[in-house]
This record gives C-alpha cells, structure tokens and sequence, in this order.
C-alpha cells in the first residue's frame, strides 16, 4: 500500500488514489493548476452563503434581517452568471446551482406541513416523536429534492457519495491526532465515532446536570431517538455535505473542499445544539472529519456512522429536557 501523505502536505493531481467523479479528470487533493480564482470565489460564496452573515446581524443588531434571504439568492444568481460567462469560474458551475438548491429547497420545506399523527403513533407517540416527527420527515423530503437535483446535473450517486464507499480505505494521516500512518478508515472511524459521542456526552451531561433518576424514563423513547438519529444522519450529510464535495472537489481540489464543507457546516450550528462560538467551532472540526470521511473513502458510511452516534447523545439529552 502506497503511504499517503499527511494533512497540509501535497497529493499530486494524477496520484490515481482519487476515483473518476462526474469528469475524466483525477480530482486532485492540492488546488487544479488555473482554479486558484475559482477557490477564493468558492470561499467568498460559501461564506457568504453561510450562517455568518445572520450570526453577525444577530449578535451586532440583534435579529436577522429579513433581506438576509433574498440577498443570499442574489449572490448565488452572480456566481451562476460569473460561472457562465468567465472562463476561469466555469468549473464552479454545477456548485452554484447546489447552493442555491441548499437555500431553495429548506425555504420551500417550510411551507408544508409535515406533522403526521399516525407516524407519530406507530413511534410510540412519545414527547421526543412529537417533537421530532415533522421536523425530520421534512428534512428528509429536503433531501430527497436535493438528490434529484444531483442527478439532473449529471451527477451519477456514486459521484455523489450515494454508496457505503471503502470502509477499511486508508486515512490521510493526521499526526496531530495520534494517526501517523495511513491506517484503516475501520479502525479510525470506530475510535473517533466513538470518542466525538462519549465526549459530547460528558459536555451535554456536565452542562444539564440531568438528573440520574430519569434516564430510565428515556428507555420507551429509544426506538425514536435512534430511528430519528440515524435518519437525521443522513439528512444532513446528503443535503449539506455530500453535494458540495460531490461539485467543488472537482473544481477547487479535496483540501479546498473539506475545509468549504466542514465551514459551512459548523457555523450552522452557531444556533443549534450545542450552539454559540463553542458549539461552531466544535461542529467545524465534527465537519472536517465528516468531510474527510467521505472524500477518503469516496463514500457515505463512516461519515453517516460518526454523524449518527453524536446525534444519538444529542438527541437523549433533547428527549431528557422534554420529560423533564
């Protein structure tokens, strides 16, 4: 097995480790030679594109403009026209349309309803069911839309990372993190699917202080938090991961892309669980090592399998505060 090189240091563009994606060009991990002003455009978009702009309106003035939203579509129209019309932009085509799909598609997600009593029932028709049920079958039509729109810009699924992938591909090493060599996505993604959850549980636990006496009152729930968990998974690495590795690898190079992807994933989180500048900065490095699961084994599984054991501490602590 030939070594790969380590985060920060250069995979040559026709190194052959990177399977065909949509092109027939090798996606490089180092920037394409001529798309070095399609990645400092990618990055004025994403950012642009990102929670960012409502977390500065939000701490500066206090709300969220309602402007926010239109001004968002407006960039994603330029960089569709700069992408049509510049030569050097036109490799960032196929991610204007999913960034504009990334906006559209939720806008539109929330004018249906999507609270379904009988599917609540057939869960157990527990507080968390009750919470959760409409909030993720309607992520899920999200998802769903954002799948068609993948393939109607002539993305195949595996281009898409719509596949288990190598589930024992080796890791680019990250010394920093104890993984020198290039061991095996198995044995990496266990220890750190496992250490991210038992870590956030720790966090979650010390910061709720939950009581020890109502844990078990989280046993008739624990069908739904893990059916919500893992689809809740999936939801979010189909819709805001795998769509824009899938079309900016190609354009701006793997390391361009993880970083773009785990960014504009973290900052989302800013207004989530955990939230504010920790639960960020947490959620961009939980972004970084989901993004790098999925470019390193050009597929979905340790990416959904880390994403889904987090989500199953999140959501126990979430069904603690609703029984509590």
């Amino acid at each position: 097995m030939t070594p790969l090189p380590a985060e920060g240091t250069a995979a040559g563009p026709t190194d052959g480790r990177h399977a065909d994606i949509g092109t027939r060009d090798p996606h490089p991990w180092d920037t394409p030679a001529g798309a070095s002003a399609a990645a400092g455009v990618a990055w004025i978009a994403v950012l642009s594109l990102s929670a960012v702009p409502a977390i500065s309106s939000q701490e500066l003035f206090g709300a969220i403009p309602p402007w926010l939203l239109p001004a968002q579509i407006g960039i994603v129209l330029a960089l569709l026209t700069a992408a049509l019309i510049v030569r050097g932009l036109r490799r960032l085509w196929r991610y204007s349309l999913i960034a504009g799909a990334l906006i559209l598609l939720p806008a539109a997600g929330r004018l249906f309803s999507f609270d379904l009593p009988a599917l609540q029932s057939m869960l157990g028709s527990t507080p968390f069911d009750t919470r959760m049920q409409a909030e993720q079958t309607g992520r899920f039509a999200v998802t769903l839309g954002m799948i068609v729109v993948l393939l109607a810009i002539g993305l195949r699924p595996t281009d898409f990372f719509l596949t288990p992938g190598r589930l024992t591909a080796p890791i680019r090493p990250v010394p920093m993190l104890g993984f020198p060599k290039p061991d095996s996505w198995r044995r990496f993604g266990l220890i750190w699917g496992f250490g991210v959850a038992s870590a956030l549980a720790i966090a979650q636990f010390l910061v709720m202080r939950p009581e020890l006496s109502s844990l078990p009152s989280l046993l008739p729930m624990a069908p739904s938090i893990l059916i919500y968990a893992a689809l809740n998974a999936f939801n979010e690495e189909m819709t805001y991961r795998a769509p824009m590795l899938a079309t900016l690898e190609p354009a701006v190079g793997g390391r361009h892309a993880l970083w773009l992807a785990a960014v504009y994933f973290g900052v989302a989180h800013y207004f989530g669980i955990p939230g504010g500048l920790l639960g960020a900065t947490l959620s961009i490095f939980m972004g970084w090592l989901l993004s790098k699961a999925m470019l390193e084994t050009r597929g979905l599984f340790w990416a959904w399998w880390i994403h889904f054991l987090s989500d199953v501490v999140i959501f126990s602590f979430i069904a603690l505060t609703l029984i509590g």
